[in-house]
This record gives C-alpha cells, structure tokens and sequence, in this order.
C-alpha cells in the first residue's frame, strides 16, 4: 500500500471502524482469559454527544483498548436511557407545537408518541461515539425501558415491597411545577437568588400589639397555621400562650414554642406553613398542626387559600406586597441572598409540598455499601471524593422513587376496588393476590387499577451493571458469573448520588458483592475562562464538528491532554490543534523511515548500533512507567510519557543517529530495528490514538486479512539498561553544548569541527555525539585551544577550537563580562554561606543548593580565567 503524502483523517476513520466491525474485535463472550468490563453510562436517549460525553466515553476507550492489549477479554457494554422526566417534556413541547395536550390523550396514546420519539432519537448518541472510535460491543446495545430491563426493574421493585423496603404515604416531597412531578433530594440544585425579607405584622389576638414575622416568602402566608417562637429567646417572652392573626388572611393561630427556632434570625418569630415547608412539616408533625396546601400543581394558587386563587406562585409575592403595604401589614423589606432549590432537570425553582408517594427505605441498604468504599474494597479515582461519599451515606434520606409521569416504569402497584393494594410484577400475578387478599374469586384484572405513576428514572439504572447481564431474571447465569463484578466505572462526580452509590447499593442487596472495583470520576469539561460549558452560554463546541476539523485523534488526544482526574477540564481548541499536530509528526516520521533505501549488505555502523541499544532501553522504561501510571489511572501523564518518547526521544534523537547520509542507503539491521520500535510506539499509542495507529500498523508490512492493531499484545515490561539511558543523556548534553557554540559563532553545520575534553569522559558513545555534531575528532587535552569556545557537562569541559571562526576582541570582551557577573554572583553565594543562622536553621537541601552553586561558580570562573589568559596570549 502507498502511503499519503499527507495525513488526511476522514480517509482513515471510517475505513477501520467499519474494519474492525467487519472482524468483530469489539464484541466478547465469557472464555478462559480475564475479563475486563466497563458498562457505559447511559446517556439520555434523547440526547447528542456534547463534551462530557466525549471526555468520558474517550476514557472508557482507552482502558478498554489497553486491557484488550495486554491480552483480557474486553466488554465495554453499551446503553441509553430512558430518561423520565428529560423524554416526556421533549414529547410534550413536540405535542404542543402540533396543537395537541398531553391532558387530551389516554396514556396509552402518549406512551406511542413516546416510543416513536425513542427510536427517532434514541440511538443517535451511539450513532455519534462511533465517530469518537468508541470500541463498544453494540450487539450487547441495552435501553433501560426494553424487555429485558424492565423486567428486572419491577421484580426488583416487588422484591423489595415484599422486604417491607418500599413503602407508601404522604410526606414532603421536592415539587417540580414545571414537570408536574415529585423530585428526590439529589435532583433539587441549589443556587444563589437575591431576593428580598418581609417583615410582616401579625396581630395579637386581644391586643393592640403585634408580632413581627421575617419570611422569604410571603406569597405562603395562606397556609399559615401557627407562629413558632423559641421558650429561651427574651424578646418574645410576652408571646407565650398567645394567638395571632395572620395579616390578609384573617385566620386565628396559635402561638407554640420549640427550640427549633433560631433566636438570631430576623425577629425570632417564625410562621409555621406546614404544607410548604419541609421544616415546618416537621413542627406540624410534632405539634398536630392542620396543614393548608394552598397550591396546585402547577404552582398556582388553588382553591384552598382563599385568595389569589389562580394566580402564579411569583405573581401573587409580587401582588401581596402592595396589598400588605396599603393594610399597614408589612412594616419594611431588606435585600436578602439565600439559596433557592431548583429542579435539575426543568431548572424551575421546586415548592415543597405534601404529596402521596412511594418510598424505598435507605438506612439500613447504605452500611454495606458505604463500608465497600471506605475500606476502599471499591477504589475511589481521586480518592477526595471518598469524603463527598461518605457524607452522604451517612445522611441518607428515603429515597423518593414515584414520579408523576407517563414514561417510564409504570408503578406495579394495583389497587382494589373496595380499597387497599397488592404489589406483583405482572397483572395475572396481581389479580392472584388480589383474590387472596380480597377471597373474592370472581374479580377480574379490569377490576384491577394500576398505579398511574412512574418510577424515578434511576430506579432502572441502579441495576445497570447486573441487569445488563440479566442477573436480576437469571441469577448466578454464566454472563454474570464471567462479568461481574466489573472492572472500572468511569462517570462524572456530579452523579456520585444519584448513580453510583445506588449502583453500589444494588450491588450488594443483589449480588452480594461490589458492581465495579474502581471509579475514575471525570472533571467537568470547562472552557478556557473557567465557566462550565453549556447552550445557553454558547461556549460549547459540536464535538463532531471538532472531529471534522481535527480528526478523531487529534480531539481524544486534545481531550486527554488537558484531563487529570477528578479536575475541571480548561479546555481549548488549539489542544486538539496539538493533537493534529502529533498525527501530523507520526505520519511524517513514519514517512522518513519508510522512504528509506535499504542495503542488506552494508554493515550497521557503530552510531547506530549505540541508539538501537539505547532506544530499545528508553522504550522499556517507557513501558514500565505507561503500566505503571494506568495502575493509578493517571492517563493523562501516561499519554504525556508516549508523547515524549514519540516527538522528543525517538524523532528528535533516535531517527538523527541513525538516519542515513543524503541519498544513502540504510543498512538492514538498523532499519528492521526501526520498524520494530515504531511497531511498538504505535502500540503505546493505540488506546490513545486508535486510527492512526491502526493505517500506519498495517504499512509497517504486510499484513493479513484480519490482522489488527487492536489485538496486537503491548510490549512485555522488561529490565532495561539505567546506566546507558544516563551515558546518552551526557552525550545529548554534550552534543547540546557543540550545537550552541555554532549557533552562536554562526558556524555552519556542514562544517566539521573538533571537541577537546578536560576531564572525565566516557569514549563509548563517541560515534553518536561525532554523527550528531559533526565531529572530526574528540580529543583529550590538558590544555584547550586558545581559540576554543567551552561548556561544561558535570565537571567536565568541553572545548571547541575555533580557529578563524573567531572574532578575538568581541570574544575578550564577552567573557570577561561573564566573568564578572559570576565573580559577583559567587560573592552572594558565599556571603550567604558565611551567615551562620542561614546555615543552622535552613533546610539542609537548601544549604547544599548553595553549595552547589559555589562549587559549580567557582568551575565555570576558573574556565574562564584560563579562557581569557589563553586569548590575550
């Protein structure tokens, strides 16, 4: 095959993706080897690949690509989500801009629309991380509402009723107005809002006083059914016993007293809403307190409050506090900052409010899974977010897991007609328990009415990790026996609540044992500001888009290069500018080798000979240190280790000492060597950079049909030569130091020259450091040559005579300036040693620094002075 003059992505990527589909290296089915297994996070199956996903699922490409490589059999289980309440505004907008109202269709209909949405968009994601060379195994593709998953979803759920686990009643849950359904705690975010405090009057039953109540949020005072003070606070104490009136609404409270109430805040006079707020539900609780639901689901004013009704939730605050001014009610408002929850996924700000819902008791699920972290038996990447964990674990609340929707899980729960309920995965086991229950025989299923509601989206993606293995219908099956536990989860932090300690709490309720035993957690994917990226704010790039420009490679390695773990990505386009770059630097490297001639009957010369030993050690420690960083999931500082070697060690030094002079032929010996290390450099850099890798493999020779990179075996990790990896870094010194004396006398490099040695020096590696800075001769010599321009390397001199090359007075000059910076440098060096407290109370390496820069001040003033005396001869 002719290899392209220039590197052209498009030509490749879709050529050796479908290749490699063609051969099926993605797929994995148990066999004897050691199983390596990562299940994706399932994106939303209504989503498009943004730049989190692409930082995560380049990740899991990498890891799973290496583990391939290092000859386990990898299974990187493919997925979506259904996702509740994303899916059915997406289907409700879509209704609405056709005129038509979720209210006026049977769910069944909506269910249908629901599903045609599905599969329009639900695999488009997939579709697109195909582009990103993401090796999933898509025959094993899941959907969180198929069969199978929803099979394992209501039985887990019956299970647990039957647990005494899951239970029903009415709390107070986080309201979504918006989305007209319940919210669990992790899916309420919290932002900072400036708002407003309102003193408001409530008068004395009896009395000609008031008292005065500090409230956020006035529009609640409908809902009013007592005002709390704290028994211990001094300035309330002539409110014990009393009752008020609540300003507007006229209805008489009492007043209670209870601890609860901060004496610091406002006025210590707290009205107590127990509809509307989780904290006054609690003192509603304790005192049998009446409770007022004032709104309607939608967030506006319902018939109960007597007033406003209808009204917005925010129109009426607005409204009230006109009408409270003109009663001579609100005695004065104060700018006021706090923070207001709001609905993750809708992003309106949630009411509290008391709701009949289904539970799934936490408390006693979370010890093991909590334990499995802080014992580490499930390793934490980085392991900060152990605490993050932790916290959370050991303040877990029950889980609310009905939402008020269409899509999704449907509750299976029936109730019967003459009250009360029966739990069963399916209708024919429910009407069974029904005639139990009932001991009426002659009730039918449609006496029968299911739950309406629907289970919160992560109810089915707890499971994830075993029901992608159909553990859950078919326990201790050989899939679940082979893949789980799995081997790494990768996901971003901001889910560890709402996914991964679920995921680990399943885990041990179902299988007794861990779901994953490491977590890598992803930073967030910024912009190079520092501001999350996202729509609105515009500063996200279309990750395809990306890859037309740059190629596949280039953004995975864009990406890489700026993603330690657990930190925030900054991330800018000229990253994968760099990336493309380094494909550009390995295919013309390539190219070079390639475009060489070859002479099997010339012998291997002595310079090449040193750099294949010497690469062939820098390549094994390479090895050892990539193996070594992926054990700590340090990927980022793996790929820099193979950049390095690529662009620094092997294009920059190795391929100069044995490149062959102009139009001559290379030997044999040193050009198969060389073929060999780029086979191995591509290996390093297949997980990384799977497209390039795989065109440049197969130009390395001739391959046979079905031959891939992909299952090639990574280089073993073998001992290497330390004492001649540190031999070649002197003769790069030294060859550093010839290199600067040219460019600064301006001499040519065809020009040979002559290197004079005073000192130590090691004459092994000399064929490379004469090839490289075109050398005649290296020569010891007691005294250099007058005309010679020097550098040290260690404590030895080097000296290049220069001969005509020299322009004597300039020179004079320029060292005896020299000389005198460093006689002045030295005189600080020295003062500093000679202050004994320095001495006695610095660090000892900081002492020895200084001592360092005498001695090697004091070598280069000597040279000098030799220099200067030998020119003025």
């Amino acid at each position: 095959m002719e290899i392209a003059t220039k590197y052209n992505p498009a030509e490749v990527e879709e050529k050796w993706y479908e290749y490699w589909l063609k051969n099926g290296y993605f797929k994995s089915k148990p066999d004897g080897r050691e199983p390596y297994t990562i299940v994706i996070p399932p994106p939303n199956v209504t989503g498009v690949l943004h730049m989190g996903h692409m930082l995560n699922n380049t990740i899991q490409d990498i890891l799973i690509r290496r583990a391939r490589m290092t000859g386990k059999n990898a299974c990187w289980v493919p997925g979506t989500d259904h996702a509740s309440i994303a899916t059915e505004a997406k289907v409700v907008n879509k209704l609405a801009a056709q005129g038509i109202k979720k209210t006026d269709l049977t769910r069944e209909e909506f269910l249908k629309h629901a599903w045609e949405w599905t599969e329009t968009h639900g695999g488009i994601i997939l579709q697109q991380l195909r582009k990103l060379g993401a090796s999933c195994d898509w025959d094993r593709t899941a959907f969180t509402m198929d069969e199978l998953r929803s099979e394992s979803v209501l039985k887990v759920f019956v299970d647990l009723y039957n647990k005494g686990l899951i239970y029903r009643g009415v709390r107070m849950v986080n309201w979504d107005p918006k989305a007209l359904t319940a919210l669990s705690d992790e899916e309420v975010v919290y932002k900072e809002e400036h708002g407003k405090l309102y003193y408001l009057r409530y008068k004395i039953e009896g009395e000609d006083g008031y008292a005065v109540v500090a409230t956020t949020r006035p529009e609640t005072i409908m809902g009013d059914t007592a005002m709390c003070i704290n028994p211990n606070d001094p300035k309330n104490q002539h409110l014990k016993g009393k009752k008020v009136i609540v300003p507007l609404v006229n209805r008489v409270i009492p007043v209670i007293e209870d601890d609860y109430v901060d004496i610091e805040f406002g006025t210590g006079c707290l009205k107590v809403t127990p509809a509307h707020d989780v904290n006054d539900y609690m003192l509603g609780e304790k005192y049998n307190l009446p409770s007022i639901d004032i709104f309607n689901d939608n967030g506006t004013i319902s018939d109960a409050a007597g007033m406003y009704v209808g009204m917005d939730r925010f129109d009426v605050r607005v409204q009230i506090e006109k009408d409270l001014e003109a009663a001579g009610l609100l005695e004065k408002t104060e700018a006021y900052t706090n923070k207001v929850g709001h609905s993750e996924r809708t992003n309106v700000v949630i009411e509290p409010k008391l709701s009949m819902q289904w539970f799934l008791k936490m408390t006693d699920l979370a010890k093991p899974a909590l334990e499995a972290v802080m014992n580490d038996d499930i390793k934490f990447y980085p392991a900060k977010y152990k605490n993050t964990y932790r916290y959370w674990m050991e303040n877990v609340k029950d889980w609310c897991i009905s939402r008020q929707l269409w899509w999704g899980h449907q509750i299976p729960a029936y109730y019967l007609p003459e009250g009360g309920y029966v739990v069963a995965a399916t209708k024919e086991e429910a009407l069974e328990l029904a005639r139990n229950k009932t001991g009426n025989s002659a009730l039918q299923t449609e006496d029968l009415r299911q739950d309406e509601d629907c289970l919160d989206t992560w109810f089915s993606s707890w499971l994830w990790p075993i029901s992608l293995f159909d553990g859950i219908n078919h326990p201790g099956n050989e899939e679940l026996n082979y893949y789980y536990p799995t081997s790494d989860l990768v996901t971003a932090p901001d889910i560890i609540f709402f996914w991964v300690a679920r995921m680990i709490i399943a885990g041990y309720e179902y299988q007794k044992e861990m779901p994953f035993k490491n977590v890598y957690f992803t930073g967030i994917v910024r912009d190079k500001l520092g501001r999350k990226m996202s729509k609105s704010l515009g500063n996200s790039p279309d990750p395809l888009e990306l890859i037309d420009r740059y190629g596949a490679d280039g953004v995975r390695m864009g990406m890489m290069l700026s993603a330690p773990a657990g930190n925030d990505i900054l991330f800018d386009d000229t990253l994968c500018e760099q990336g493309r770059n380094f494909n550009n630097k390995i295919w013309n490297a390539f190219r070079l080798v390639k475009g060489w001639s070859v002479d099997s009957s010339i012998d291997q010369p002595e310079s090449a000979k040193i750099a294949v030993r010497w690469f062939d050690a820098m390549l094994k420690k390479a090895s050892i240190e990539i193996a070594d960083l992926f054990s700590k999931y340090r990927l980022s500082e793996a790929l820099m280790v193979v950049y390095k070697l690529f662009w620094d060690e092997f294009s920059s030094w190795y391929l100069e000492m044995i490149k062959p002079g102009y139009q001559q032929p290379i030997d044999a010996t040193t050009y198969e060597k060389t073929l060999s290390f780029f086979d191995d450099l591509l290996k390093l850099l297949h997980p990384f950079m799977p497209f390039i890798t795989e065109e440049l493999w197969q130009h390395i020779c001739d391959r046979k049909e079905g031959e891939s990179i992909m299952i090639a075996q990574l280089p073993g990790v073998e001992t290497y030569d330390e004492v001649l990896l540190v031999q070649i870094e002197t003769a790069k010194e030294i060859i550093s130091g010839v290199r600067s004396i040219r460019l600064q006398k301006n001499i040519p490099n065809k020009d040979t020259l002559e290197l004079q040695v005073i000192g130590q020096h090691n004459s092994g590696n000399d064929a490379v450091i004469s090839k490289l800075a075109n050398l005649s001769a290296i020569l010891s010599v007691n005294e250099k040559d007058a005309t010679a321009a020097s550098f040290l390397v260690g404590t030895t001199e080097y000296a290049v005579p220069l001969g005509n090359n020299i322009d004597v007075e300039a020179e004079l000059k320029k060292q005896e300036e020299e000389l005198k910076y460093l006689r002045g440098f030295l005189k600080s060096v020295i003062a500093k040693l000679s202050n004994e407290r320095f001495v006695n109370n610095a660090p000892a390496q900081v002492v020895e620094m200084e001592r360092k820069k005498q001695s090697d001040a004091e070598s280069k003033i000597k040279s000098l002075e030799e220099s200067i005396a030998a020119l003025k001869k």
